[in-house]
């Protein structure tokens, strides 16, 4: 099963909304944090050791998670959604561009979206 760590700077709007999204999903953990000092949950070492994938919504993100925790970044694949800090919880344009961008990560998502192959 995989394991998604979503992260943005004080985990309030768009690592919290991704992590509410896809933690729906069957066949996925998810967990979210922000890099931030006060962010909500902060993130931390176990978090980042317990995810398969980290995705991190701007690239200050992935900047902050490299100078913070390169040893224990090691082996994990960290991925930049380029999501700029313009959305609120659940916003429904924030919904459908995690979507869009996620979908790739998660196979089961994948398989849903594509058209059923015509059988003559």
């Amino acid at each position: 099963m995989p394991r998604l760590l979503f992260v943005c700077g004080k985990n309030r709007w768009r690592s919290p909304t991704a992590e509410n999204i896809f933690s729906q999903d069957r066949g996925v953990e998810c967990a979210s944090a922000g890099v931030g000092r006060d962010a909500e949950t902060p993130l931390s070492a176990e978090l980042i050791e317990w995810a398969d994938l980290i995705l991190v919504m701007e690239r200050g993100h992935k900047t902050k998670l490299a100078a913070r925790f390169r040893s224990h970044l090691a082996g994990r694949r960290v991925v930049c959604l380029n999501i700029p800090d313009q959305y609120t919880f659940m916003d429904p344009a924030l919904v459908s561009l995690l979507e869009a961008k996620v979908a790739r990560y998660l196979p089961q998502r994948q398989q849903r979206e594509q058209p059923a192959s015509r059988q003559d």
